[in-house]
C-alpha cells in the first residue's frame, strides 16, 4: 500500500455500509473484494456489514445473491468457509433520502450492531449508487448524524466515479458534500488506482535513482497514455449516451495516470503532500480556447464491425441510444503543461470503446540521440527509445532501446528488456478494489482524489466539451468496430513529426 511502508496492519473495528446492495457493482466487485481481504486476513476482527436496500428485503435472501455473485465474480477459488463468515456478518435495512425517517431507522439498526458486534461507532458508507444519489443520501446521512465524527471514532464516506458531468456539476458535488462532511472523510475512489502497476509508477520514478534525473522536458519528447477497450457499449446504452468517452474516461482513469506520471516528487510520502503535488499539476494543464480544444482533439464513434469471431454492432443501433447520436466513443487529446518540467512535452491521451485490443499503457518516448556516430545507419532502423508500463491486460514494464547485432559490422537493432509482475511475483489475481477498501478502512487516503484535484481535470476538459457541443456532428468521426480507431488520431501526432507506438496486446 503506498502510504503504508511497514507491514499491512490490521483495520479498526468498524461497520461497513453498503447503498446499492443490489446492485451489479456490489456483486461484481466490493463483495468480491471484501472476500479476498477477508482470505488475506486483512478485515477487522469486529466487522459487519450493512447492506441498504431501497425495499424490503430478506436478510437470507439478500446473503443468497451475493453469495451467487461471489462464485460468479471472485478473482480466486471461493473458499466456503471464508465465504459465510464473510456474509454471515451481513444485515440489511431499508432506507432511502426520499423517505427520510428510514435514515433514523438505519442510525438506529447501527447503534444496536455496534453494541452487538462491538465495531466501537466506526462506519464506512459506500455509495455503490448511480452519481445522481450521491449528494441526496450524503444529505441525509448528514442530517441523521451519521456522519458526525467524535473523539476516538471515525466515520468516512467512499464515493464511486464518476464526480459530476462537467466543472459546474462537480462544483456543485463537491460543494454539497463538503456541507456534511470534512475533506478528509471523503474517499473518492477509482478502481484504476488500485491497480499494482498504477502504484508502482510512484516507486519507479521515486524509488529509482536512475530515472527521475531524466524525467524532464531536457530528455523526455513526449507522453502517450492510452486506454482501449474492446467492449462495445452493450447494455449501457442509456448511461454512455449521455455521458461519452471523454467525460467517462479522461478527467478521472486518464487524468490519475497523467498526475502520477508527471506530478513533482513529494517532500513526503504521505496522503497530504502526494495530492496535493497531483492536483498541482493537473491544475497545470494548458487552457485551451474553443479553437484549439477542436485542432488538438479527435472524436469518433464506432460503427458496425468485428471483434475476433464477435459481431460489434453500429453504436446508434445500440438499445437505449439516440439514433442520431453524436456522443463519441474514442477521443484523443493533445494536452501541454505549464511548468517548468514539462514545457513543450505533448501529453498524447487516446482512450476508446469497440477497438481491437484491449491495452492500457504510459508510454514515455525519449528523446532521440544524435545520429553522428551512426550517419550510415538509416534513420528508421534505429529503435525508438521508449519506457513502457503496461498497465492491462498484461502489468509490466519495457525498456525499449538499440543495441549492436552479434557481427562484424556496426549494424544497430532494436531490443526490449521486459519486466511482468507475474513472472517476478506470487499473487492472487484481484478486483482492484482489494486496496483501496483496505486504506478506507485505515484512513490512508493517499490513493483517493480531492476535491481541487476533481475539478482541477473538469477544468481541463471543460474547453472540449464546450467545443464538441457547439460543433454538433461536425468533426464526428466514424471509425469501425474492431479497428484501431479513427485514422484522423494518427494525424493527430503526425503534423507535429511522431506516431503513436504500435500496441500489443501483450506488451
Amino acid at each position: 500500500m503506498p502510504g503504508n511502508l511497514a507491514e499491512p496492519k490490521r483495520p479498526d473495528a468498524c461497520s461497513f455500509v453498503i447503498f446499492g446492495v443490489t446492485g451489479d457493482l456490489t456483486h461484481r466487485l466490493v463483495i468480491p473484494a471484501l472476500y479476498n481481504l477477508a482470505a488475506s486476513d486483512l478485515l477487522p476482527e469486529k466487522f459487519c456489514i450493512v447492506g441498504v436496500t431501497r425495499k424490503e428485503t430478506a436478510e437470507e435472501e439478500l446473503r443468497k445473491s451475493l453469495m451467487e455473485g461471489l462464485r460468479k465474480f471472485s478473482t480466486q477459488s471461493v473458499d466456503d468457509a471464508v465465504a459465510k463468515k464473510l456474509l454471515g456478518c451481513l444485515s440489511s435495512v431499508c432506507a432511502d433520502p426520499t423517505d427520510l425517517p428510514s435514515f433514523e431507522r438505519l442510525r438506529e439498526k447501527l447503534e444496536k450492531l455496534e453494541k452487538a458486534k462491538g465495531t466501537l461507532g466506526n462506519r464506512l458508507f459506500y455509495l455503490a449508487t448511480p452519481p445522481d444519489a450521491f449528494s441526496p443520501i450524503a444529505k441525509e446521512l448528514g442530517h441523521a448524524k451519521l456522519l458526525h465524527q467524535e473523539e476516538g471514532v471515525w466515520r468516512r464516506l467512499i464515493i464511486e466515479k464518476p464526480f459530476g458531468t462537467d466543472l459546474a456539476s462537480a462544483q456543485a458535488l463537491n460543494k454539497g458534500l463538503l456541507k456534511v462532511v470534512e475533506e478528509e472523510q471523503i474517499y473518492r475512489i477509482d478502481h484504476y488506482l488500485g491497480k499494482e502497476t498504477v502504484q508502482n509508477i510512484l516507486v519507479l520514478r521515486f524509488a529509482n535513482g536512475m530515472f527521475e534525473p531524466i524525467w524532464n522536458r531536457n530528455h523526455i519528447d513526449h507522453i502517450q497514455i492510452t486506454v482501449d477497450e474492446k467492449l462495445a457499449v452493450g447494455h449501457r446504452g442509456s448511461f454512455y449516451d449521455a455521458t461519452g468517452a471523454l467525460r467517462d474516461m479522461v478527467p478521472n482513469h486518464l487524468f490519475q495516470l497523467l498526475s502520477l506520471v508527471a506530478m513533482e516528487p513529494p517532500a513526503r510520502f504521505d496522503a497530504h503532500t502526494v495530492r496535493s503535488e497531483k492536483a498541482e499539476v493537473l491544475a497545470a494543464i494548458q487552457t485551451q480556447s474553443a479553437e484549439d480544444a477542436l485542432r488538438n482533439s479527435v472524436r469518433g464513434q464506432y460503427t458496425g464491425g468485428r471483434i475476433g469471431d464477435e459481431a460489434v454492432p453500429d453504436y446508434r443501433q445500440t438499445k437505449d441510444v439516440d439514433p442520431k447520436s453524436n456522443t463519441e466513443t474514442y477521443v484523443a487529446l493533445k494536452l501541454m503543461i505549464d511548468n517548468w518540467r514539462w514545457a513543450g512535452v505533448p501529453f498524447y491521451l487516446r482512450t476508446g470503446k469497440a477497438l481491437g485490443i484491449k491495452r492500457t499503457e504510459v508510454a514515455i518516448k525519449f528523446r532521440q540521440a544524435p545520429f553522428a556516430m551512426f550517419r550510415d545507419t538509416p534513420v528508421d532502423r534505429l529503435s525508438q527509445n521508449y519506457l513502457v508500463i503496461g498497465i492491462e491486460p498484461v502489468e509490466g514494464i519495457t525498456l525499449q532501446f538499440n543495441t549492436k547485432v552479434p557481427g562484424p559490422a556496426i549494424e544497430i537493432d532494436g531490443v526490449e528488456m521486459k519486466f511482468r509482475y507475474k513472472d517476478y511475483f506470487k499473487a492472487e489475481p484481484s478486483t482492484g478494489y482489494e486496496t483501496l477498501i483496505y486504506d478506507c478502512m485505515i484512513g490512508d487516503n493517499i490513493l483517493f482524489q480531492r476535491a481541487d484535484s476533481v475539478e482541477a481535470g473538469w477544468r481541463a476538459v471543460q474547453p472540449f466539451l464546450d467545443a464538441w457541443k457547439a460543433a454538433g456532428a461536425k468533426g464526428l468521426i466514424h471509425y469501425a468496430g474492431g479497428s484501431e480507431g479513427p485514422p484522423e488520431a494518427d494525424e493527430l501526432l503526425k503534423r507535429d513529426g511522431r506516431h503513436w507506438r504500435k500496441l500489443s496486446p501483450n506488451g
